[in-house]
């Protein structure tokens, strides 16, 4: 797109006296409201700076009591004193042994142990539900086949519209 050369003397000069007056009122604007602007950007900026929050100093840690010496105390390990607590209940020997017959390849061993252990359900596995998906499954109990007792026919009559698929629905059709 060109731009137009029809810049004769006269719109030169008004050109220019309009470029010189908004200079002029800028900088007037800033001599009157230019420290008024600087304060408020200042405390808005202030505003935004995150909160800094005191450092704590550590304090020492409090001595334990002293153990009276007259009564002696017997020396327990660590393993005696808290027991592991697991969230499964413990696997019985003979679905541990299957972990070590075969391979996983030959659908054996470690295959064949996950698979066993998968059949039993949640509630001999685990103690406890362990995430909220669990109880949605929790003490289900074992799953309930229904059959359908309705023919072919029926099921084709029911799922198919009768009228087409962009025919006007019948109000036998919809449902209520």
């Amino acid at each position: 797109m060109s731009r137009q050369l029809n810049m004769d003397t006269l719109r030169q000069n008004f050109w220019k006296e309009e470029y010189l007056r908004e200079k002029m009122v800028r900088c007037e604007w800033h001599r009157k409201y230019g420290s008024m602007a600087k304060a408020k950007q200042k405390a808005k900026a202030a505003a935004h700076l995150p909160l800094k929050l005191p450092t704590l100093h550590p304090t020492a840690p409090l001595s334990p009591p002293p153990a009276p010496k007259a009564v002696p105390s017997r020396a327990t390990s660590p393993a005696l004193e808290a027991p592991i607590q697991s969230e499964m209940y413990p696997v019985l020997p003979a679905t541990r042994a299957l972990l070590y017959e075969g391979i996983s390849h030959d659908f054996q061993g470690r295959y064949r142990y996950l698979n066993t252990r998968k059949l039993d359900i949640p509630e001999m596995r685990y103690l406890f539900p362990i995430t909220t998906n669990f109880t949605y499954g929790w003490q289900l109990g074992p799953p309930v086949k229904q059959e359908m007792v309705s023919c072919k026919t029926c099921r084709i009559e029911s799922f198919f519209r009768k009228n087409g698929a962009f025919a006007l629905l019948d109000p036998r059709d919809l449902a209520l």
